[in-house]
C-alpha cells in the first residue's frame, strides 16, 4: 500500500522519513518505552535509522505494518509513533508509544481512535486488537478510553528480550465505535444463570 497521512483535531499521523531518526532515537531512550514496548534494549542510533529507512517503509510495501510518525498539527517534531500490524485477514493489532513530556494530554487515545477509524473504514478490518504486557497500566488505560474491551490474559503472549511474558489482550469492533462491520457478527449466546442456592 502507498503510505497515507491521517489527521485528527490536534495531530498529523504521517509516514516516517529518514529525518525522524534523531527524534526516534532520543524518545526511545525513555525507560518506560524500553520497558514496555518491543523496541530493542539498549536502543541505538542505528536502530532508529534502520526503523525509519527500512523497517517502516518495508511494512507499507508489504502491507504488513503501517507505521506512523505523530506530530502536532501546529508543527514541531514528532511526539509519538503508532502503527497497525497485520495479524490475519480482517484483523490488525494497534501499537503505540508517546514521548514522556506529551503524556497525560489524551494524545495516545486520539491516535488510537484515528487508527481504528481508518482500519474499519479504509482497510476492511472487522476486529482490531490491542496487546500489552501485564502491568502496563498506562497502555491499558489508553486502550480502554479508546473503547477496547479487555478480554483477558494471554499466557506467554509477548516476547521481550528473549523471554515470553503474559499479556493483556483487548479488542475493538466496528460496532463499538458506531461503524458497520464488513462481516456479519454472531456473538456467542450468554449462558443462563444458574442458581447457587441449596
Amino acid at each position: 500500500m502507498e503510505p497515507i497521512t491521517l489527521t485528527t483535531a490536534r495531530l498529523r499521523l504521517r509516514p516516517f522519513t529518514p529525518d525522524d531518526a534523531g527524534v526516534v532515537y532520543e524518545v526511545c531512550q525513555d525507560p518506560a518505552i524500553q520497558r514496555w514496548t518491543t523496541v530493542p534494549t539498549p536502543y541505538t542510533r542505528e536502530d532508529a535509522e534502520l526503523f525509519v529507512t527500512r523497517i517502516a517503509p518495508e511494512g507499507w510495501r508489504r502491507d504488513g505494518e503501517y507505521a506512523f510518525a505523530v506530530e502536532p498539527l501546529t508543527g514541531g517534531p514528532l511526539i509519538a509513533a503508532a502503527g497497525l500490524h497485520a495479524c490475519s485477514p480482517g484483523i490488525r493489532e494497534v501499537g503505540y508509544w508517546l514521548a514522556p513530556e506529551h503524556r497525560g494530554r489524551g494524545y495516545a487515545t486520539e491516535v488510537v481512535g484515528a487508527l481504528a477509524h481508518w482500519a474499519f473504514t479504509g482497510l476492511g478490518v472487522h476486529r482490531l486488537l490491542w496487546r500489552a504486557e501485564v502491568g502496563n497500566t498506562a497502555s491499558r488505560a489508553v486502550a480502554e478510553r479508546a473503547g477496547f474491551t479487555v478480554e483477558g490474559v494471554e499466557r506467554a503472549g509477548i516476547l521481550k528480550d528473549g523471554t515470553a511474558r503474559d499479556s493483556w489482550l483487548g479488542s475493538l469492533l466496528p460496532a463499538d465505535v458506531g461503524l458497520p462491520s464488513p462481516l456479519p457478527y454472531l456473538p456467542a449466546p450468554v449462558p443462563p444463570r444458574t442458581s447457587t442456592a441449596s
